[in-house]
């Protein structure tokens, strides 16, 4: 079995579709709707910005797509394949977005999650990741977790 990290193409948007959709389904009973990753435009951000997919042999297992900002790097969207969950494909990804922001000269890296999401915040948090703030939205609570780097 081999791992691979590559740049997303135009080409991957219905692997990056399809892994985020099935990903964050199990989400949706928990907050009553789809979470915004999953009504997101793929094609839209591997084109303007940038998505890494991890490949185990030739199948999209895990990816996560990043906005590089004038000051640190936002991880937008961490997802792994309901197959290849519990194996650290998460925490890889997020590892490597963070090898990503200190090559780029980055001090630091936020991302945001919703409040119900606990599972993840714990995550975050073993990671190193801390609550920097929280945000009001139509139907909950993001939180805004940064880390410095």
């Amino acid at each position: 079995m081999s791992e691979t990290i590559r740049i997303a193409t135009l080409v991957d948007e219905d692997s990056v579709t399809t892994v985020t959709r099935a990903a964050y389904a199990k989400w949706v009973p928990v907050i009553g709707r789809e979470p915004l990753p999953m009504k997101a435009d793929h094609a839209a951000h591997i084109r303007d910005h940038r998505a890494d997919l991890l490949l185990v042999d030739d199948e999209v297992a895990a990816l996560v797509e990043i906005i590089q900002r004038h000051d640190d790097l936002l991880i937008e969207n961490v997802a792994v394949a309901p197959a290849f969950q519990k194996r650290g494909y998460g925490r890889k990804m997020v590892a490597h977005a963070e090898r990503l922001a200190a090559e780029a000269g980055f001090e630091a890296v936020r991302l945001f999650t919703n409040a119900k999401f606990e599972e993840n915040i714990r995550l975050y948090k073993s990671l190193g990741y801390d609550v920097e703030r929280e945000e009001a939205i139509a139907d909950g609570i993001l939180v805004h977790m940064v880390k410095a780097i």
